[in-house]
């Protein structure tokens, strides 16, 4: 089972409301929401009303990526908006142990976004905890960059460390995720994708039928 998640930070955030209604019927499995302070990344985006928002059009699962600092003083904020699941970065905090356990305590699904550069044996001592890994198939802050082509390598490592815990952990991708690199992503391990420009927020095809053309390279001849 691979699940979809469109990045709404690459909505047409002036008709929200339809663009969620087209990805409901769709059938997309969650929405990915993308939380930067302008220091952790530099970029600001979307925050809590926003996703209080999105919470009140929607029952599909939310899916908040932290990338700021310090996101340990913010976890109850998010909890309280009705999410269902949070990632943050190792880097970001200085416990992330008791973080994702906080994560945790909400009833929420707990995640770990890992940065093109960043090692990955830090995973050893949280695995635990975590719920999903998300590798960064680019480096975090802005939309539309190009794939990095080793993380393909990287993802491949991931889903060895996860073989190795014997943990059902999830592998999700983001950053320039659409049909040229997809298959190798699936090929490597990924089973959840983040869509933004490449994929899903494009003019070529409606929001519904660019979910449909993206499923399919998972099943092809389905559509």
């Amino acid at each position: 089972m691979y699940k979809l998640g469109p990045s709404l930070m690459c909505a047409d955030l002036g008709n929200l409301e339809q663009n969620i209604k087209e990805l409901d019927k769709a059938g997309v499995d969650f929405y990915h929401i993308d939380i930067m302070d302008g220091k952790f990344v530099p970029n600001f985006t979307l925050g809590p009303d926003f996703v209080k928002t999105v919470r009140k059009l929607t029952n599909t699962p939310l899916d908040i990526h932290l990338m700021i600092e310090e996101p340990e003083k913010h976890i109850d904020l998010f909890a309280d908006c009705g999410v269902d699941m949070i990632s943050v970065h190792q880097e970001s905090t200085q416990n992330l142990h008791s973080l994702l356990s906080t994560i945790k305590n909400h009833g929420i699904k707990a995640g770990v976004a890992i940065n093109p550069g960043t090692s990955l044996e830090f995973l050893d001592y949280v695995y635990d905890l975590l719920n999903y890994i998300v590798v960064m198939t680019v480096n975090p802050g802005f939309a539309g960059q190009k794939f990095i082509p080793t993380m393909y390598e990287k993802i491949a490592k991931v889903n060895e460390r996860i073989k190795k815990y014997n943990r059902n952990i999830e592998i999700q991708v983001d950053g320039n995720i659409g049909e040229n690199t997809i298959p190798k992503c699936k090929d490597n391990g990924a089973t959840m994708y983040v869509l933004g420009t490449s994929a899903v927020f494009n003019h070529h095809h409606t929001l519904e039928e660019n979910v449909a053309l993206t499923r399919n390279l998972f099943n092809p001849g389905t559509i």
